[in-house]
């Protein structure tokens, strides 16, 4: 093996330590928040959805900015994290705070241009969530710099149990959207709380001028970045909301939220990774970052393409059974919406990779090109089409636009695109075939939702994993599944934890 395919090797294994407890976590957390959204939406109207949605799009854009990038520049840091933490943590705070502040005055402007004013409370009181945010920011980093993701999955599902408890007592109560607003921000309490605990990071502030600039200097072209794909991902539901009106925007959010259910397990564990990875092959050299690319790429869509297929052909007969027949207008939404998560997923790890290396600015380009598509684009095809010309907009845009801008910033950063398009292919027509299979299976099933979902699911998959899976790799899980490895004799390395805890 080559020194730089030693790296990649020894690096992949801390991160696919680190990406097993996230995934874990993200699953059993994204089971626990959607039984949660279960009972929520069997308890609160459409409009409170609505409300919400409004709240969460303002949250949504604020939570990328208030920190200026410093999470991602703590985990990407070259240097002692000693050395910076105490900057870091003053301006993380300063910023969140700061911005939080200036917020609250804009907030009724928000609320009023979303198409509901009222819902000015709900934006103010969820986006305080930031402030706490800012506050555990480098905390956080740390955890994931040193693939410590075992931690941090601990906190953010002591979060969650805080978060159903209080959203489902409120909205038993009558609290309306401001259930999903408490529930929230006591959930960010909890895990802030929890994060600060186990991090081990010395609770100090202070400002270093040098250090200062460096953060600065990587941090606030990201921040912009990802404020920017914030308000790309989110303007939707400011546009619905004007345009389709409060109810509208319910169905919408409801379609939105299912389509993210990949995004939300795989796409957050694998940033929790993924930019400390990068970040280590980078330090050694582009041919060692450009393999790891080669490698994770082609592995993200062979997993996700199959619940991209699937999520929209069954999209209907998926509604029905979880939500009811009074939620059916967020089915033919859902069907395009499933769509977007290949893009963001595909793009999001682009922009890891452009973080990891230290192209910030490249990331803010690909967003202000997204950005620059989408708006126009969906105010038009929202006003034709309601909710379902809203869906078309963004997922045309993410696959015309925001992919090919990502590939040409990998390009530059020294990544090998070519191979990677070349091995698209086959996990790609494969999930089209699955989608065929599901499609002609639920229609033969007849009228029930659960049959459906069954034998057209296992029908896809069934189809999908001899197609897409080279044989090589068949046979190497099939070995992986059969071996049974031998119990480790007391005092021996083999009996000690693989991550030498």
């Amino acid at each position: 093996m080559t020194a730089s395919e030693v790296v990649t090797a020894e690096i992949g294994r801390q991160a696919g330590r680190g990406l097993k407890w996230t995934i874990s976590g993200q699953l059993a957390m994204k089971v626990g928040s959607f039984a949660m959204s279960l009972v929520l939406a069997r308890l609160l109207a459409p409009a409170d959805f609505g409300i919400y949605a409004i709240a969460l799009a303002a949250t949504a854009v604020l939570i990328h900015v208030n920190d200026v990038g410093l999470i991602s520049a703590t985990v990407q840091w070259r240097g002692r994290l000693e050395d910076m933490a105490p900057t870091a943590s003053l301006m993380a705070a300063v910023f969140a705070a700061v911005i939080y502040g200036l917020f609250w005055f804009a907030a009724p402007a928000f609320a009023s241009a979303a198409g509901d004013p009222a819902a000015t409370t709900v934006v103010r009181l969820l986006a305080l969530t930031i402030v706490i945010d800012g506050i555990t920011a480098v905390r956080s980093a740390a955890l994931m710099r040193t693939f410590q993701q075992n931690k941090l999955t601990i906190a953010i599902a002591a979060g969650l149990v805080v978060n159903a408890a209080v959203s489902i007592t409120l909205a038993l109560n009558g609290a309306g959207a401001f259930s999903f607003a408490w529930g929230q921000l006591a959930a960010a309490l909890v895990t802030g709380v929890v994060v600060m605990a186990v991090a081990r990071v010395p609770l100090r502030l202070g400002f270093d001028r040098p250090i200062a600039g460096r953060l600065i200097r990587y941090g606030v072209p990201l921040a912009a970045g990802l404020g920017v794909e914030a308000i790309a991902l989110n303007i939707q539901f400011a546009v619905v909301g004007r345009i389709a009106g409060s109810v509208a925007l319910g169905f919408f959010l409801l379609a939105y939220n299912v389509s993210s259910w990949a995004q939300t397990i795989l796409g957050t564990a694998i940033r929790y990774v993924s930019v400390a990875g990068f970040s280590r092959l980078s330090e050694h050299d582009d041919e060692a970052l450009s393999a790891g690319v080669q490698r994770s790429m082609p592995l993200l869509v062979l997993v996700v393409a199959p619940i991209v297929t699937l999520t929209s052909v069954l999209a209907v007969p998926l509604v029905a059974l979880l939500y009811g027949e009074r939620w059916g207008p967020a089915a033919p939404v859902l069907q395009l919406l499933a769509f977007l998560t290949l893009a963001r997923m595909v793009s999001n790890l682009a922009t890891d990779v452009l973080m990891g290396a230290g192209a910030t600015r490249a990331s803010l380009y690909i967003n202000l090109g997204w950005a620059a598509a989408l708006i126009p684009a969906l105010w038009w095809t929202t006003t034709v089409d309601g909710i379902r010309g809203a869906a078309i907009a963004q997922s045309a845009v993410g696959f015309l636009v925001v992919i090919p801008l990502a590939a040409v910033a990998l390009h530059r950063v020294g990544v090998a695109v070519k191979p990677i398009g070349q091995t698209l292919v086959r996990p790609l027509l494969s999930a089209a075939a699955a989608g065929l299979v599901a499609l002609l299976v639920s229609r033969a099933v007849g009228p029930h939702p659960f049959l459906q979902l069954l034998l057209a699911g296992t029908a896809a998959l069934l189809v999908y994993t001899p197609l897409a899976v080279p044989a090589s790799m068949l046979r190497s899980w099939w070995s992986k599944l059969r071996r049974r490895p031998e119990p480790a004799r007391p005092g021996t390395p083999e009996a000690a934890p693989a991550d030498g805890h």
